[in-house]
């Protein structure tokens, strides 16, 4: 089902790869029957033992990052854990987005039924910010429900914390869900969707990661694909199809 993981950053201290929409980034007893995880394809594509350093949701793609030693990882952590790490994703979205928009909305922990089933279910709501940028927009001429038009949108976003699905909850607390998002998304803009493009991923990219070595201090940016699917999904939405068009490109995190 997947072939090798494309390998985007390396060096003595860090490696990371381009993961595929659909894998799993490690084993899970919730996903027994799984055989793919993008952990234990690294380990065994590079010949040793690496370590994940945050998490991408199984449906979204993009920029995955690990340490190559235990020592590293725990260095490298602070970047996660003190918000030193820039991370720009892009999603394509339901309607009209805002050209730009700072969304501090508290989030609830969201409990797996198996994995934290003993986890306390009245811990309250953690703090949650994510800064949104409307990059294109595109309309459909045709009916769905009873507006006479689909709209989308192509934003990029910038999350300042990293509460679980963050992002999509986000976008679907601003009424902007993400195309085939099954959890928080627009049932009847998803099967549109589906039947008009034939296309049933989840429509976000962890497009760029940007950091400090915390090793040689050196400024560090990763960058993963779109996709030449997704890219002729988007020159038909009328959007540039280059994949330089998607990259960051000299602006940094919102501040």
């Amino acid at each position: 089902m997947f072939g090798e993981l494309t390998i985007l950053y390396r060096d003595e201290y860090f490696i990371a790869v381009d993961k595929p929409s659909g894998l799993l980034v490690h084993r899970s007893f919730l996903d027994k029957r799984e055989v793919y995880f993008a952990m234990q394809m690294l380990r065994d594509q590079i010949g040793q033992h690496v370590f994940p350093l945050h998490r991408l949701d199984r449906p979204t793609s993009g920029v995955l990052l690990f340490a190559l030693s235990s020592e590293v990882a725990r260095i490298a952590s602070s970047l996660f854990s003190e918000h030193k790490i820039s991370k720009r994703y892009l999603a394509l979205t339901r309607g009209f987005a805002p050209t730009s928009i700072e969304v501090d909305h508290p989030l609830k922990f969201k409990h797996d039924k198996i994995a934290d089933k003993f986890a306390d279910k009245d811990k309250p709501a953690q703090e949650a910010q994510t800064t949104f940028n409307c990059l294109h927009q595109a309309v459909i001429n045709k009916p769905l429900g009873k507006f006479p038009t689909v709209r989308y949108s192509l934003v990029e976003c910038f999350p300042k914390t990293g509460r679980k699905h963050q992002i999509r909850r986000h976008l679907n607390h601003i009424n902007h869900p993400i195309l085939n998002d099954a959890n928080y998304g627009d049932n009847k803009q998803n099967h549109f969707f589906q039947r008009e493009f034939e296309m049933n991923r989840l429509m976000l990219f962890a497009k760029d990661l940007t950091f400090v070595h915390p090793i040689t201090e050196r400024s560090v940016h990763i960058a993963a694909s779109i996709g030449e699917q997704e890219l002729a999904l988007f020159e038909k939405l009328g959007w540039p199809h280059q994949e330089d068009a998607y990259q960051l490109e000299k602006t940094d995190e919102p501040t």
